[in-house]
């Protein structure tokens, strides 16, 4: 003999994943139908990538700029700039000993103030080349000011194509898990926009029912408790369950608890949110003795007892 209780539940997949854009394109092809099922990785909607492969094209010609630019820097500007530094200290030593000599031969009367005065120019000038010649060379070495701006350009570059190619990533949108599209709002030729959700994903799982069972039915109830179910399209065709979560909390405006049971071979035909037939075994007695319930005396009693017919007495 078994006491069970009785409920209609629906199909639910532990959870769903609703997959929509992060750019704003034209969706080219959707190779996938609903109800079909999906790899993880597997291309869902393809998204048109032509101005995003073109802004990708731009950026990697930006960044070979910038690189070709910092090469030079280093490999020809640096080396001048060096090169421009010695011819400069050179030509401010020869300067100075010109003018130190002019000086000398001034004191002695050989050469005028004028003479002087040039070379005093000459030395002002070779030292104004110098000290230009070693910034410029400062500049180009790491950490100087040019150098440090090419090396920006390079990391802005570089990044500029990173998110280029982030975006371009964006225009193919695959499932994120295993699992089985339950919907798909968009078709080829239409606009996908950021947040709006386009398909619908019920990973690959555990499938489960969900049924409200009357709360005065709740102490029958507990955890690995057996169940038939049935949908009502196929009445005709039961299959197992198990309890496996009963909700802590009461709904007071049904005055009825959640539970969920788990289906672990659920038939190919059971869809999303389908109508299930819930039949849960609570109580089995075996060897049993069914007697009609107007024998029973005492029957709200903690010891309820009947008559017995033994011998025709």
């Amino acid at each position: 003999m078994t006491q069970s209780v009785v409920a209609s539940g629906k199909v639910r997949s532990p959870q769903r994943v609703e997959l929509t854009s992060q750019i704003t394109a034209k969706v080219l092809r959707i190779p996938v139908r609903e109800g079909q099922t999906v790899e993880a990785g597997q291309l869902l909607i393809q998204l048109d990538p032509a101005e995003l492969n073109a802004v990708v094209a731009q950026s990697s010609a930006t960044l070979a700029q910038s690189e070709t630019r910092l090469a030079q820097m280093k490999q020809l500007l640096l080396p001048l700039a060096l090169q421009s530094q010695r011819q400069a200290e050179a030509n401010r030593l020869q300067a100075r000993k010109h003018f130190e000599r002019s000086r000398e031969l001034v004191a002695k009367g050989f050469f005028s103030k004028t003479q002087l005065d040039d070379a005093q120019r000459n030395l002002d000038f070779t030292e104004s080349q110098w000290q230009a010649a070693k910034l410029q060379a400062l500049s180009n070495q790491a950490g100087g000011s040019d150098f440090s701006l090419a090396q920006v350009a390079v990391d802005q570059s570089r990044a500029g194509l990173e998110l280029a190619q982030t975006r371009l990533a964006y225009a193919t949108i695959a499932a994120p898990v295993s699992g089985t599209v339950l919907t798909r709002t968009v078709e080829p030729g239409d606009t996908a926009q950021p947040g709006k959700v386009l398909m619908t994903l019920s990973p690959a799982g555990d499938t489960e029912l969900i049924a409200q069972i009357d709360e005065k039915n709740l102490r029958l109830l507990s955890l690995g408790q057996r169940a038939l179910a049935s949908a009502d399209a196929y009445p005709g065709d039961r299959f197992p369950a198990e309890v496996n979560f009963i909700s802590p909390t009461v709904d007071p405006l049904r005055g009825s608890v959640e539970i969920r049971l788990r289906v672990p071979e659920p038939p190919d035909y059971l869809r999303q949110e389908m109508t299930i037939s819930i039949d849960i075994e609570t109580a089995r007695r075996t060897n049993a003795v069914i007697v009609a319930g107007e024998t029973i005396r005492d029957a709200g009693s903690a010891k309820p007892w009947a008559f017995v017919v033994r011998d025709g007495r």
